[in-house]
């Protein structure tokens, strides 16, 4: 009766994909939607100051339901799957080394009305992948910022001007790996890049899970 009765509740409770609908592995990504993500060109998408940017894939199908859901639906299971992409996509980098991973930090606002931020649990997620060190008080976004997508590369820059400030006390003395799920113009990596190197920090690579 016991196994009869887990066995109901199993059945009822099944997870069913986020993408398809079915719950055949009751999971929030299956492996036949996961396998339909398309990594980009494993070469560096531009070089900012100096600094290798890579991105993983194009922000479309999948992967952009990926992390729309991830970012504004408060699906945060589905963190694994987004640092599981960027993982495998790095692995194929070859960079040698151990890293600290920074996720692109959210002003405290922001984080007070989506309660939470998701490319920290995407590195969470990626440092249990990769071994690597996750880091998320190197740097703080001191400045509210607007949101990005509807700015010109101008008006971006000037929306970001000064937005982090780096606390240099918390370096851990290994290359950082700064993460986001987006680069479209890539000024967000180009703040951060800065604010870094004006601390003498200028070991970095910047890694985004998406190009629009």
């Amino acid at each position: 009766m016991k196994n009869i009765f887990a066995s109901l509740l199993d059945l009822i409770y099944r997870k069913k994909c986020y993408f398809c609908g079915k719950s055949k592995d009751s999971v929030k990504m299956c492996q036949s939607c996961y396998d339909e993500l398309n990594f980009a060109d494993i070469k560096a998408n531009r070089i900012i100051d100096g600094v290798n940017i890579f991105t993983c894939g194009m922000y479309e199908k999948n992967l952009q339901k990926l992390i729309r859901g991830l970012k504004y639906h408060k699906q945060k299971e589905l963190a694994f799957y987004l640092a599981k992409f960027m993982y495998e996509y790095f692995s194929k980098l070859e960079l040698q080394g151990n890293f600290q991973v920074v996720p692109v930090p959210l002003h405290k606002n922001r984080i007070k009305k989506r309660k939470y931020n998701h490319m920290e649990l995407v590195a969470e997620e990626f440092c249990r992948l990769s071994g690597f060190t996750p880091n998320y008080e190197l740097i703080t976004r001191i400045k509210d910022t607007r949101p990005q997508y509807k700015l010109s590369r101008k008006e971006r820059m000037q929306n970001l001007a000064n937005a982090f400030e780096v606390d240099k006390t918390k370096y851990l003395s290994l290359p950082v790996l700064l993460i986001d799920d987006i680069c479209t113009t890539g000024s967000t990596f180009e703040e951060m890049i800065s604010a870094l190197k004006k601390e003498g920090i200028n070991e970095i690579v910047c890694l985004a899970s998406s190009n629009p």
